[in-house]
């Protein structure tokens, strides 16, 4: 009889630092192209500014349709061989990106890249899944997301950094770097973690069979549109956050400045959350947390006729209250659609994230396209958006 599988674990610190590595490849990838926008549009678009916007959703569209192999190959290859592929193709991207002469192209290499993320995006996942469950698993997400804050809080200084040398080409050079760096960390340290003897076959009737299984569960379904909708109204703050800036409150070379502090503020909410997620439970948490961004988007909206610097401090704070509750929600969601799949844990990660994503981007993508040079569409989508996660989260079982 052979020995149980049972791979060395990493120590938590390690293992989280890794794990935010590779999930900060998706937040990179994002805000890092965030002051790179307007150039972009220069460029490329320069008849229709608004399409530039379509650079971050074609990137989040590959990403959700990466998302559905994503789940199924990390279940069938293990998830250090699905991180690598996947990481592979953003490098292609990346690289296209970088040489593309027109939108068309642009939007081509940035799906790609999409595609390639959703590798790291759900095998990691997986990989916390195989070693935790239930709310230890959301404590660890939580860390993991506590430390993946500073990305974000950091990458679009980086990107105007590397603008400012190489132009907005540059920024696609550094998502090769960093990704190949996380690489390497990943092969270096990280063992495999998933049994052979569990693995699944790549094949249409287990994909169909394990998909089936999923999306029968009426929690899975639940939890999925509420991280669509979380998602949907992140994504459409951030695919606008730069022309409101600049084009309503006239904040330019500062913008990285500013949505690093909104960054960091926000981050709070991982922290809480890890702090009290064990004693308060998931599901009390993210239902509080969308009240609580109904409020904050309700003032909002009384507060969008603000002249001058009150104006901004308003928006300026419900931004960070609206990426709070992504910190305190996201984490507790994808451990509440995945408390019961650990059988499949690969391909419950995979059609939760994939569809979650697919919904947001049909969310926000008409949102950022609707800008006005107010920030009245994106305040109104994320009211309606968490009025409707709220109600939903009432008719789930509690955790």
């Amino acid at each position: 009889m052979s020995a149980p599988f049972s791979p060395p674990r990493l120590r938590l610190f390690e293992f989280t630092a890794l794990l935010a590595f590779l999930s900060a490849i998706v937040a990179f990838a994002i805000d890092a192209m965030l002051p790179a926008l307007a150039e972009i549009a220069a460029e490329l678009t320069p008849g229709n500014v608004n399409r530039a916007q379509l650079v971050l959703t074609a990137f989040m569209l590959g990403m959700g349709l990466g998302t559905f192999f994503a789940g199924p190959l990390a279940d069938a290859i293990g998830r250090r061989r699905t991180i690598g592929w996947g990481v592979g193709l953003y490098i292609l991207g990346a690289g296209l990106g970088a040489m593309a002469q027109n939108l068309e192209l642009m939007l081509a290499a940035r799906f790609l890249q999409g595609i390639g993320a959703a590798g790291p995006r759900i095998a990691s996942m997986a990989l916390v899944r195989d070693q935790y469950s239930g709310r230890e698993m959301a404590r660890v997400t939580s860390f993991i997301s506590m430390i993946f804050i500073l990305i974000p809080a950091a990458a679009p200084a980086l990107g105007q950094l590397i603008i400012g040398f190489a132009g907005w080409r540059g920024v696609f050079v550094a998502f090769i770097l960093f990704s190949g760096g996380a690489l390497v960390w990943l092969y270096a340290r990280q063992p495999e973690t998933l049994d052979p003897a569990r693995r699944r076959p790549f094949r249409l009737a287990s994909l169909r069979a394990g998909a089936a299984e999923v999306l029968g569960s009426r929690e899975v379904r639940l939890y999925t549109l509420v991280l669509a909708l979380g998602f949907g109204q992140m994504f459409a703050l951030l695919s606008s956050a730069q022309q409101i800036f600049a084009e309503v409150y006239d904040i330019t070379d500062a913008f990285p400045r500013w949505f690093a502090l909104m960054a960091l503020l926000s981050g709070a909410g991982t922290i809480l959350n890890a702090r009290f997620v064990v004693r308060l439970g998931m599901r009390r948490i993210v239902r509080a947390a969308y009240a609580m961004q109904v409020v904050a988007a309700a003032l909002m909206l009384g507060a969008i006729a603000l002249p001058g610097g009150a104006g901004f401090a308003a928006f300026f704070l419900w931004a960070v209250s609206l990426f709070f509750m992504a910190g305190v929600t996201f984490g507790n969601l994808n451990a509440l659609a995945m408390q019961h799949m650990g059988h499949l844990a690969g391909m419950t990660a995979s059609v939760v994230m994939a569809a979650s994503t697919v919904i947001a981007v049909a969310i926000a993508a008409p949102i950022g396209l609707a800008f006005d040079g107010t920030p009245l569409p994106v305040v109104l989508g994320a009211l309606l958006a968490s009025g409707t996660a709220w109600v939903l989260m009432g008719r789930s079982r509690a955790a």
